[in-house]
């Protein structure tokens, strides 16, 4: 829940760094990041996917949906592993941080010729075909400039993982890839093998988000294996690649499991060799795409309360209603997903009373709500300081600038030491677009 380097006694700090030292220097809201937490997580995949599969170990993709900006990148960087992005502005923040082109993913259900273009251009070392159009429109590209483009095909394995609706990618009625049951995924096989300019180098699928038990994966890698042994039996030739995806989940508040690197990929090794014996294939490379599970735990959100106000309920119950100066432009999640959170107080300790909390923001919306019902201390006061955990994936990057509200800043904290690696926006930027 919370990330390594933080202390939650009498006040919470970071790396040594308390909580009111980083609102005085930094002001609030901001996303306060733990550097080495990112980076032992990260490496944490890599290690996990290697001792799983040895050899046959792909790469370990940061997903950079979850959060990403040029500092990050470069971590990304320097760690070893690759970065899947989705868009030319992720593309173009990746290539910012230095990373290598060849361990860059592309990714995306509607990619534009333009992005295509720029991807194949500068040499992205993969891309994941979503549509019988981006098959032609890759291998365009890949003939304009010159190049024999790898590509996987991402599937869509007809499972319903155990998740959100929202974030479960790999049912039948989703905007996203190709259906094995349908037969749209070996249409699309046959549709990429008419063209030399693009490599078929394997398979794709992304089962969902925020999934905390192994066997959506492992029935996901059964059916794509099923679907390279058709391959193999049609064609001569096996594919060599295998790209599992993400959607390992976290522990976001007390209660929660979060699925270890270790115990994730065994299992999935486990599925692997034992689908791949049954139909006599070789062991494919195997690749995976962590995102949450590397950045959601190494960030919190610092916050400063502005109001306190107690509601009379209908059933005569009082309810609390703390406001605090940030919400659902910094945090979309519970809005849109009904994400679970918690928090403490951050700048003190106190011996008050519980009472029955909700955690609100400051924008002119019912549903502006950070947290629906939490016990916290009955003395909260405007001035204190409240940090929620866990809030490092989809906080920033699905940050909004609603009721023209300044997005956080980001601030990377290590060896006691911190510093702004993506700043506070400024009421000049708002108006910077405006003509």
């Amino acid at each position: 829940m919370w990330s390594s380097n933080v202390l939650t006694g009498k006040e919470l700090s970071i790396s040594g760094i308390s909580a009111t030292a980083l609102a005085q220097e930094f002001a609030t809201p901001a996303f306060i990041m733990d550097e080495a937490d990112f980076r032992a997580r990260a490496i944490s995949w890599d290690d996990a996917l290697k001792s799983a599969f040895g050899e046959n170990a792909g790469t370990v993709y940061y997903a950079a949906k979850a959060f990403l900006c040029t500092e990050v990148a470069r971590w990304i960087k320097d760690i070893g592993i690759g970065i899947d992005v989705c868009t030319g502005g992720e593309l173009a923040v990746a290539l910012a941080g230095g990373v290598e082109p060849a361990k860059i993913e592309l990714h995306g259900n509607n990619k534009s010729v333009a992005e295509i273009n720029k991807a194949v251009s500068v040499g992205v070392g993969t891309i994941v075909l979503d549509s019988l159009f981006e098959i032609d429109r890759v291998a365009a590209a890949a003939t304009q400039h010159g190049r024999v483009q790898k590509v996987l095909l991402r599937l869509t394995p007809g499972i319903e993982a155990h998740t959100h609706e929202s974030i479960a990618t790999a049912h039948e009625d989703v905007k996203f890839g190709f259906s094995i049951a349908s037969g749209s995924a070996w249409r699309a096989i046959e549709a990429v093998r008419t063209h030399s300019s693009i490599e078929l180098r394997g398979f794709h699928a992304h089962i969902g988000s925020q999934i905390l038990d192994t066997g959506s994966f492992e029935i996901s890698a059964e059916r794509l294996i099923a679907l390279l042994a058709k391959y193999r039996d049609a064609f001569g030739v096996e594919l060599p690649e295998l790209d599992l995806g993400g959607g390992y989940g976290i522990h976001y508040v007390p209660g929660d499991e979060e699925l270890a690197p270790s115990v994730a990929m065994q299992a999935v090794a486990t599925a692997v060799t034992t689908h791949c014996a049954v139909h006599s294939l070789s062991i494919p490379k195997i690749s995976i795409e962590p995102g949450r599970a590397i950045v959601g735990p190494t960030m919190f959100t610092l916050y400063e309360v502005g109001t306190v106000k107690d509601v009379t309920l209908e059933n005569g119950d009082n309810r609390r209603y703390i406001s605090i100066d940030g919400g659902m432009s910094d945090n979309i999640r519970p809005s849109l997903y009904q994400a679970d959170y918690t928090a403490v107080l951050a700048n003190r300790t106190s011996t008050a009373p519980l009472l029955s909390t909700r955690l609100v923001g400051k924008h002119c919306e019912t549903g502006d709500i950070l947290i629906y019902s939490i016990e916290l201390a009955g003395d909260i006061a405007p001035g204190d300081l409240l940090a929620i955990p866990a809030t490092g994936a989809y906080g920033r990057s699905m940050a909004s600038n609603y009721n023209h509200v300044l997005r956080p800043p980001v601030i990377a904290v290590k060896n006691g030491k911190a510093r702004v690696i993506v700043r506070r926006e400024s009421e000049a930027d708002l108006l910077g677009l405006d003509i």
